[in-house]
């Protein structure tokens, strides 16, 4: 089902937000701009008629009850973005009567799911790898089941909104849908358009096709890699993950973050891109600096010869030159992860002009282009450019793994 062709009127719906939003000491929202994600999905559902359950996680509390990552704290700021007083239901597991006295028109807001180890399905106390561990595994799956039955039994319509988690197969995230007719339970706006996101660069793709992988380690990337080298024409490769694949073909990276035995991994990219014919582009010179502070002393070195005690922090203009040309002549460009210490200011060059090009591609020669990952999303945030290309992914590690070309349990949950 649709959320666009379905009418919510005299019907209570249960929406898996993400409101694990950033607090400061006092408890203060500093940034809502997950909660204004939700809006539309929640917006349509009161205007229909329908009332509204949110429920979302926030923080990691491992399944226990800490006040510090209560949701209780959000209240006033979902109301004031949603236009309605919301109300809150203390314990998740405990609202069905705050739930049955809902009037269309309503919202309610439910405690940290995670407080409760259930959400998750995790056995808690017991080491991985063990009989115990197994049978406590059987037994929290069972505990899981009926944890999102009962959610499930607040409502009439199920609405999974929360991209950031959809590659978790949680209670709230997956389960719970088991518990709603195939018309009763459906993606919400901002799923809908992640999911189309995803489909536009692995499905959809014009050529030419660039992928830029940054970040800071190989380990994490690697799988993304491996799939991508099926689908694209050019694969830029920046940041930390880009000397293991310097060192593994014999140059010396000094002092830079590398990863020793994901050399063999490297080599073996480097050979599968030639192989399929794609166009691997790593850093040409690179930033140097003498220690990892933001005010260490500078140079620009050739990136296979760096001086040992230095270590490569940022992408130099000799690289960005290359890649300025790869991402202008792109039709398609996926982007995740910074390439150079961006939370330095003095290293954050590499990053922001890569962000500009991004955005030039977008506007001026009409290219789609996806950005997602925590650094990407804040370099494209910071420079104001969020708004100048295609899309801004809310889920890293959700992105990560579809474009990986793993199932998301959120997703399937729902669309079989």
């Amino acid at each position: 089902m649709k959320i666009d062709q379905f009418n919510f009127a005299g019907k209570k719906a249960i929406v898996r937000v993400d409101f694990n939003v950033p607090l400061d000491e006092n408890g203060n929202v500093t940034d809502d701009t997950r909660i204004r994600g939700a809006l539309p999905t929640l917006k349509k559902i009161l205007a229909d008629g329908g009332s509204v359950i949110m429920m979302s996680h926030m923080g990691k509390p491992k399944g226990k009850v800490n006040p510090k990552l209560s949701l209780s704290q959000i209240v006033k700021k979902v109301s004031e973005r949603l236009g309605v007083d919301v109300k809150f239901a203390d314990d998740c597991a405990n609202a069905s009567a705050a739930a049955a006295a809902l009037k269309p028109g309503e919202a309610l807001l439910l405690e940290n799911l995670r407080f409760y180890p259930e959400e998750e399905g995790k056995p808690v106390g017991v080491e991985k790898g063990t009989p115990e561990y197994d049978a406590a595994k059987k037994e929290m799956k069972a505990k899981q089941k009926t944890f999102a039955e009962k959610l499930a039994s607040y409502a009439d319509v199920y609405v999974n909104d929360a991209f950031g988690t959809a590659h978790r197969k949680h209670a709230s995230t997956a389960v719970i849908a088991d518990f709603f007719a195939p018309d009763a339970k459906m993606l919400g706006f901002l799923m809908e358009k992640e999911v189309t996101a995803i489909n536009n660069v692995l499905k959809n793709a014009q050529h030419p096709f660039t992928a830029i992988i940054g970040g800071s380690k190989v380990s994490s990337k690697l799988g993304v890699i491996k799939n991508l080298l099926d689908k694209v024409d050019n694969l830029i490769i920046g940041g930390g993950m880009g000397y293991t694949f310097v060192k593994a073909q014999g140059g010396h990276i000094g002092e830079s973050l590398h990863e020793d035995d994901l050399m063999p991994e490297a080599l073996n990219v480097i050979a599968a891109a030639k192989e399929k014919g794609v166009n691997l582009s790593l850093s040409v010179a690179t930033v140097a600096a003498d220690r990892f502070a933001n005010d260490a002393n500078r140079k620009v070195v050739p990136i296979e010869n760096i001086p040992d005690g230095w270590e490569g922090m940022d992408a130099s203009e000799q690289s960005l030159e290359i890649w300025k040309k790869i991402i202008l002549d792109s039709k398609t460009i996926l982007w995740n992860g910074p390439v150079g210490v961006f939370e330095f200011e003095n290293f954050a060059h590499g990053t922001g002009e890569i962000a500009k090009y991004v955005a030039e591609a977008t506007q001026h020669n009409g290219a789609y282009s996806l950005v997602g990952g925590g650094d990407s999303v804040a370099a494209v945030n910071k420079f104001g450019l969020a708004d100048k290309v295609s899309y801004v992914s809310t889920g890293g590690g959700a992105m990560l793994e579809a474009i990986e070309g793993k199932v998301l349990p959120g997703v399937a949950a729902i669309e079989g």
